[in-house]
C-alpha cells in the first residue's frame, strides 16, 4: 500500500498526482474516545449496502467518504454538487482528492438557481438548494440501484440554523456523523490520524451564503462574487469571505465589496492592498472595504446588518 504523503501547510488543493491512500500505520496520535468513533464510523458502513456520499471535498464529507471506501470499496461513490454556487476552484480541489484517495466520483450538475424560491434568497434558501441536490441524488440511487446517500453533516452542525439538513432528512440521507455524536473537533482528530490533507481546511460555505437575504440570486452574481474570492485565493489568504453588498437591479452584479478575513491576517492584506482593490474591482465591484470585524461565519445571518447596509449603498449610488 502507498503511504499517504503528508501536507500541513496552506490548504490549496495541492496534491501528488501519485495515487494515495487512508494509512494503516498508527502515524498521528488520537484519542482513546475518538478513536473508538472513528471504529464504529467503519462499522456503520457494513450496514449499509451501498452508498452515495454527497462530497463537497470539506473535511466532513470527505471523511465519510473516504472511510465509506476504505470500508465498501466501489460500492461507495461520491457525488460532488456542480452549480454556479459551488466554487470551481472547490470542485477542481475535490476532484483532485478523490482521484488522489483512488475513489470513484461523478459530478452532479444541479439547477437550484432556477427554483424560484431559492434565488429569492430567502431565510431558508438552503433548504431549496439542498432540495434539489438530494433529488438529484435520489434519482441516482434509484437508477442506478444505490442503497442510500450519505453526506457530512456532523453533532457541531446541530446547534446552528440549517434548513438543509430538513431538506436531507425528508429525502431519507443518513448523517452518520450525527448519528455518532461525531464533532467537528473529532472529525478534524480523526482526518488527520487517517492522513486527510484536507483535515486542517477551513470551512467553505456556497457563494450564495455571502449575500444578505433578499437580495435575488443569480448565476452572473455569484460568478462576481467567485471572481472576487478568487483574488484572494491567488494572493496566499486561507479563510475569508466577500461580503456582496448593493445589487444593482438591471445587471444584478453590486457595488461593495465586503472582505472578511481573521484579524491575524489584516498585516497582509495591508501589504497587498492594490491587488487586492484592483483585482476585486476588475471583478465589478465599485467599492471595496475590510471589515475591521474580521473573519465570521454567518455574518449575513444578521437582519439588522442587511437593513443598515443596503439603504446606505442606495443612496451612495444615486448622483
Amino acid at each position: 500500500m502507498l503511504l499517504l504523503k503528508m501536507w500541513y501547510g496552506t490548504f490549496l488543493g495541492k496534491y501528488s498526482s501519485e495515487r494515495i491512500m487512508i494509512k494503516t500505520e498508527e502515524t498521528k496520535e488520537i484519542s482513546e474516545s475518538t478513536l473508538e468513533k472513528l471504529d464504529a464510523l467503519r462499522a456503520f458502513m457494513h450496514t449499509i449496502e451501498s452508498v452515495l456520499v454527497a462530497y463537497s471535498g470539506g473535511v466532513d464529507s470527505a471523511l465519510v467518504m473516504a472511510v465509506a471506501h476504505a470500508e465498501l470499496g466501489d460500492k461507495a461513490l461520491a457525488c460532488i454538487g456542480v452549480s454556479p454556487s459551488y466554487p470551481a476552484r472547490e470542485m477542481r480541489d475535490a476532484v483532485k482528492l478523490a482521484e488522489a484517495l483512488g475513489i470513484p466520483y461523478r459530478l452532479v450538475d444541479t439547477e437550484e438557481y432556477l427554483d424560484e424560491n431559492y434565488a429569492a434568497n430567502p431565510t431558508n434558501r438552503c433548504y431549496f438548494c439542498k432540495s434539489e441536490l438530494h433529488n438529484r441524488l435520489k434519482e441516482i440511487l434509484a437508477a442506478d440501484a444505490w442503497g442510500t446517500v450519505l453526506d457530512g453533516t456532523n453533532a457541531s452542525d446541530l446547534g446552528d440554523d440549517r434548513p438543509g439538513i430538513d431538506a436531507a432528512r425528508e429525502r431519507g440521507v443518513r448523517s452518520p456523523l450525527v448519528e455518532l455524536g461525531i464533532t467537528k473537533a473529532e472529525i478534524r482528530e480523526m482526518a488527520h490520524h487517517l492522513g486527510l490533507p484536507v483535515w486542517a481546511k477551513p470551512a467553505m460555505a456556497c457563494l450564495s451564503s455571502r449575500v444578505p437575504h433578499g437580495t435575488a440570486i443569480t448565476p452572473e452574481l455569484l460568478r462576481q462574487i467567485e471572481a472576487a474570492e478568487d483574488v484572494l485565493v491567488d494572493l496566499g489568504f486561507e479563510q475569508f469571505r466577500v461580503r456582496h453588498h448593493g445589487s444593482n437591479s438591471e445587471s444584478g452584479v453590486g457595488d461593495l465589496a465586503r472582505i472578511e478575513i481573521p484579524p491575524t491576517a489584516f498585516p497582509h492584506a495591508l501589504e497587498k492592498y492594490t491587488q487586492i482593490t484592483d483585482g476585486i474591482k476588475a471583478a465589478g465591484y465599485r467599492f471595496v472595504t475590510l471589515d475591521l470585524g474580521g473573519f465570521r461565519s454567518g455574518s449575513l445571518n444578521s437582519r439588522s446588518l442587511s437593513l443598515k447596509l443596503q439603504p446606505e449603498l442606495s443612496s451612495r449610488s444615486q448622483p
